[in-house]
């Protein structure tokens, strides 16, 4: 009788794992992030990224930390606002997507090697990792495709 009723959870389990598995199959490795005339044309994952998620990834202290260097009006409520890096009001029209996706992926590659933007999904951050990122990226692909469907919304 249990085995009876253990076969629709087995069943659930299994399309549930091979669900797991078809999502990260989806998901581009850092290793294998390919940056090409300073953009990055294909998606990290199969998902298309969430503009409010992307908005919460970049405004925490303990993910995206963009705030730290960059002013955002539309997060006035916000505490502080960095000036390090430019301000991204208007940033969906300055660069495209795929550019975007680029500098928040690796803006050392865009820009230059000085850059105090760190690379959010790479494993080649530096000289000075945080301990608990060596061998972890700072943002997940899904993280990264949300923070660049946030910025895509940052027009003038």
């Amino acid at each position: 009788m249990l085995s009876e009723l253990a076969k629709p959870l087995m069943a659930a389990v299994f399309v549930f794992a091979a669900m797991a598995a078809q999502a990260s199959a989806q998901e581009v490795a850092p290793a294998d992030v390919k940056i090409a005339d300073y953009a990055i044309s294909d998606p990290l994952t199969g998902s298309a990224g969430d503009a409010a998620a992307g908005a919460k990834t970049f405004a925490d202290r303990g993910l995206g930390n963009c705030l730290a260097c960059h002013a955002v009006s539309a997060l006035e409520t916000e505490q502080f606002h960095g000036n390090v890096g430019p301000a991204l009001d208007g940033v969906a029209d300055r660069w495209n997507a795929e550019e975007l996706r680029a500098i928040v992926v690796d803006a050392k590659q865009i820009f230059s090697e000085e850059t105090v933007m760190p690379a959010f999904y790479s494993l080649d951050y530096g000289i000075t990792p945080r301990k608990d990122l060596v061998g972890k990226t700072i943002l997940t692909a899904q993280q990264v495709e949300d923070v660049v469907a946030y910025l895509a919304t940052l027009k003038e």
